[in-house]
C-alpha cells in the first residue's frame, strides 16, 4: 500500500488526476481505505475521496478509519454526506456514528430521512455490546400466507437494498418470527407453494439485550453466516452477520488480552492514537495494587532472615523460583480461561482440571527438578542438599501454581466476574508468596539451620 501511496502522491503533485482514477480503479474497497488511511491531510483524502466512482465511495467509506470518516464527512456538502449515507448499511452507519463527535452525528442525522433516522436512534438505545446494538435491519422477510411466486416477486423489488439475502425470515401478520427459509430453498419450489409449507420451523435466535459474546458463541457452535435477532414477544427487529461476529470476536480477545496484562478499561482505539494519559490510567491500578501486594514476599523473606544470613547462597535462588512458579501458573491460567471462553469447561469441572493440572504439574516438575537439579551439582558445584532443596522447591512450586493459575478463573467465573482478571498479574503474586514459604520451611528442615 505505500508504494500505492507513492505513486498516487507523485501524481497529485503533477495534478494528473484521471491517471489516479485508474489506479485506484485497480484496488477494491478495501485496499483504496488501506491507501486513504495513510494519508493524513485532510486536502488530500477529500481530493482522492472525490475522485471515486460513486458506487464505490460508500463502500471505501465503511472501510476508513474513524479519523478520516470525519474528516470526509466535514468536508462534504448535505448532497455528498446523503449520498454516502444512503449507500450504508444501518449497522455501518451505528458503528459511525458512535465514533463520531457531536457534531458530525448532527450533520449524519439531518441528511438522513426520518425513517432511516428513527432507525438508527433505535439502534444506539440498545446496551453497549448487546446483540441489538450490533444487528442491522436490511433483512429479507416474507409473510407466512404468501406463495413462492410472491416472495421471489417481493425480493427482486426489494432485495438490492438487503444486506443478506440468502436467508429470509418468514413471519406472521404482527411480526412473530416463526420460520427461516434459504434461498436455495426457496427458486427450488413450485411457484404455487405457500411459504408456510416449505418453511423450517426449527431456528436459532437472540434477544435484543443478549450480550454480544453469547451471539458470538451461538455463530461459531452453529457455523452461521447471519441469525435474527428478535425481542421479548418474538417479533423479528433485525440480523446479525458473520462480518459484525468477527468485529465482536476481535474486541473480546483484545479486552480479554488487556485484562490477562493487568490493563483496566481497554479502548477501541489503536495504539497509536490512544493519548499517553489515557494508557498510564489504564495501567496504574493493577500496577499500584500489584506493587503494595509484592509487599507481601517481602515480609515473607524478612521474616527469615536468619535462615538467610547462615546460608547466604539460598539468596541466589530466589528470582528462579519465583519465576518458575509465575510461568507455569500462567500457563495454566491461560488454559483455563481460554477453555472457558470456548465453552469447554465451567466451574462443575473443576474437580477434572484440577486432576488434570495436578498430574501435569507432577510430570513437569519432575522433569525441571532433575534437570534443574544436575545443572547445579554439575555446572555451578552447589553443594550437595541445597541443590537438593532448591530442586525439591521447584517440585512443589510448579504443583502449587499450576492449580492456583487453574483455580482463580474457575473461581472468578463462580462468582460471576471476568476469569481474564485472575490472571497473570494476580497469579504471580499468589506464586511469589507460596515459593518463598516453602522454599524457607525446606530451607530450614534440611539445612538445620
Amino acid at each position: 500500500m505505500k508504494k500505492i501511496k507513492r505513486i498516487i502522491e507523485d501524481l497529485l503533485k503533477e495534478k494528473k488526476y484521471f491517471e489516479i482514477k485508474k489506479e485506484l480503479d485497480k484496488l477494491n474497497a478495501v485496499e483504496i481505505s488501506d491507501v486513504i488511511n495513510l494519508f493524513k491531510l485532510p486536502e488530500l483524502v477529500i481530493m482522492i475521496f472525490r475522485l471515486l466512482k460513486k458506487d464505490k465511495a460508500a463502500d471505501v467509506f465503511s472501510y476508513l478509519d474513524s479519523e478520516h470518516q470525519e474528516m470526509i464527512i466535514h468536508a462534504s456538502t448535505d448532497v455528498e454526506t446523503r449520498e454516502i449515507f444512503d449507500e450504508l448499511y444501518f449497522d455501518d452507519i451505528v458503528d459511525i456514528i458512535e465514533e463520531m463527535p457531536s457534531d458530525i452525528v448532527k450533520k449524519i442525522l439531518k441528511n438522513t430521512d426520518r425513517k432511516d433516522r428513527h432507525l438508527i436512534n433505535q439502534l444506539l438505545k440498545y446496551p453497549d455490546n448487546s446483540a441489538g446494538s450490533i444487528m442491522t435491519t436490511e433483512y429479507v422477510d416474507f409473510q407466512k400466507n404468501m406463495t413462492v411466486q410472491e416472495a421471489i416477486g417481493q425480493l427482486k423489488k426489494t432485495g438490492k437494498d438487503k444486506e443478506n439475502i440468502y436467508t429470509c425470515y418468514v413471519t406472521d401478520k404482527n411480526g412473530k418470527l416463526e420460520g427461516v427459509l434459504s434461498l436455495k430453498e426457496l427458486i427450488s419450489k413450485k411457484d404455487s407453494a405457500a411459504i408456510e409449507d416449505i418453511m423450517n420451523t426449527n431456528f436459532v435466535s437472540v434477544n435484543t439485550n443478549d450480550d454480544q459474546e453469547k451471539v458470538a458463541d451461538l455463530f461459531k457452535k452453529y457455523d452461521f453466516i447471519v441469525m435474527p435477532v428478535v425481542d421479548q414477544e418474538n417479533r423479528i427487529l433485525g440480523i446479525i452477520t458473520v462480518d459484525d461476529v468477527l468485529d465482536v470476536v476481535d474486541q473480546e480477545v483484545t479486552e480479554d488480552f488487556h485484562k490477562m496484562a493487568g490493563i483496566t478499561s481497554p479502548t477501541d482505539d489503536s495504539y497509536l492514537k490512544t493519548s499517553i494519559f489515557t494508557m498510564a490510567r489504564q495501567r496504574i491500578g493493577w500496577l499500584a495494587v500489584l506493587m503494595i501486594s509484592d509487599t507481601i514476599s517481602g515480609n515473607i523473606i524478612q521474616g527469615y532472615e536468619k535462615v538467610l544470613a547462615k546460608s547466604i547462597i539460598l539468596t541466589a535462588f530466589i528470582p528462579m523460583l519465583m519465576s518458575s512458579g509465575g510461568n507455569v501458573g500462567s500457563q495454566s491460567s491461560t488454559v483455563v480461561i481460554r477453555s472457558l471462553a470456548l465453552g469447554e469447561i465451567s466451574p462443575k469441572d473443576a474437580f477434572k482440571v484440577i486432576k488434570k493440572e495436578f498430574s501435569i504439574g507432577i510430570m513437569v516438575s519432575i522433569v525441571l527438578a532433575i534437570l534443574n537439579f544436575i545443572r547445579l551439582v554439575t555446572l555451578e558445584k552447589t553443594n550437595f542438599i541445597i541443590a537438593f532443596v532448591v530442586s525439591l522447591t521447584l517440585v512443589f512450586t510448579v504443583i502449587v501454581s499450576k492449580l492456583v493459575g487453574a483455580l482463580l478463573p474457575l473461581g472468578a467465573k463462580i462468582v460471576k466476574a471476568d476469569p481474564a482478571v485472575m490472571a497473570t498479574p494476580l497469579i504471580t503474586t499468589i506464586s511469589d508468596a507460596v515459593t518463598l514459604i516453602i522454599y524457607f520451611n525446606f530451607a530450614t528442615m534440611f539445612l538445620k539451620l
